[in-house]
């Protein structure tokens, strides 16, 4: 069986779920090899065989901590020399996706990015993607050497399947490139007990109709009593009453949860572009003709100042 790429996310051997989704969508088409570089890259073998890769290729070389992307790319290319896969699969991060589309460049070949879904053909991967604003489903394949292909967080089940896991040393040779974007700081990002926006299987955000920084302690509330990760729209982050790396939208971060709510947001082009493919979509917002409400699964139409507690006070008492 041919074997199938897959590049792994994860920090200091911690190993992020989206990886483990890949794995998922690697066995339709092969059998897994897993990627895993920089610190702690040995310690995710664990975990990537218990989820489907017959063999893990690491690298922990200070070059994947002292520089950006470059030596990532050559080790993924060194990778692909050594394996000769029949696809690559990369998480739908920004930085992998540039990881991702230095590789293809490299290694003469067609990309396809942010699939939603993967499927084996007679001519190889069938990918799945979102189109203008997700008005649009359409499927594509590559038709030009290895297909390189990008999968957007929440495609795809985690599906324990037990394997071998083999570790090996993968021999990687820097390219003069790769020391050329030096890292000179670091600072960590402070924590809020919180999903990761674009892996959280449920998302509370909120928009103009939160009406300040002060009150987005209610979404917050919410999301806490749901174990859901925070979202925002442009119209809130433009606004300052949130971050902008809380930001839901086709010029913020698009995300793909179980569960979607949207609290006093309209519900325009550029946000939908960032939820639209969310498995259910409830909406919360005083305006009945907003819309939102013709994207959604479940409306309410209230406002969010009465709604919001009371869905909180249930979820908790649910809890308890």
């Amino acid at each position: 069986m041919a074997e199938v790429l897959v590049y792994v996310d994860h920090v200091d051997g911690a190993v992020r779920k989206p990886t483990l989704e890949l794995l998922t969508l690697a066995r339709r088409l092969g059998e897994p090899v897993a990627v895993a570089l920089g610190n702690g890259a040995a310690d995710t073998a664990a975990a990537l065989a218990e989820h489907g890769a017959v063999k893990v290729l690491t690298s922990d070389a200070a070059e994947f901590a002292d520089y950006l992307v470059v030596p990532k790319v050559d080790a993924l290319q060194a990778a692909y020399e050594a394996v000769q896969p029949a696809a690559v699969l990369v998480p739908s991060s920004a930085e992998a996706k540039e990881i991702a589309a230095r590789l293809a460049v490299r290694i003469k070949s067609g990309i396809i990015t942010d699939a939603v879904d993967l499927e084996a053909g007679d001519e190889g991967p069938v990918a799945t993607q979102s189109a203008f604003a997700a008005s649009f489903t359409t499927k594509s394949r590559i038709t030009q050497g290895t297909p390189v292909i990008t999968v957007k967080p929440n495609s795809a089940a985690v599906e324990a399947a037990p394997a071998a896991g083999a570790v090996e040393a993968l021999a990687v040779t820097f390219s003069d490139a790769a020391s050329g974007t030096k890292v000179i700081a670091r600072t960590p990002r402070e924590s809020t007990g919180r999903p990761e926006l674009t892996e959280a299987a449920i998302v509370v955000s909120g928009g103009r109709g939160v009406n300040g920084a002060e009150n987005f302690a209610i979404i917050e509330a919410l999301a806490d009593s749901l174990g859901a990760a925070v979202g925002a729209s442009r119209a809130a982050v433009d606004a300052g009453w949130y971050p902008h790396s809380n930001q839901v939208g086709q010029t913020g971060k698009s995300v793909s949860p179980q569960l979607y709510i949207a609290s006093g947001i309209s519900g325009a082009i550029q946000h939908r572009a960032g939820m639209q493919t969310s498995k259910t979509i409830v909406a919360i917002n005083k305006d009945a003709e907003a819309p939102i409400f013709d994207l959604v699964d479940y409306g309410v139409v209230g406002d969010l100042f009465e709604v919001v507690p009371q869905l909180t006070e249930e979820a908790n008492s649910r809890k308890g």
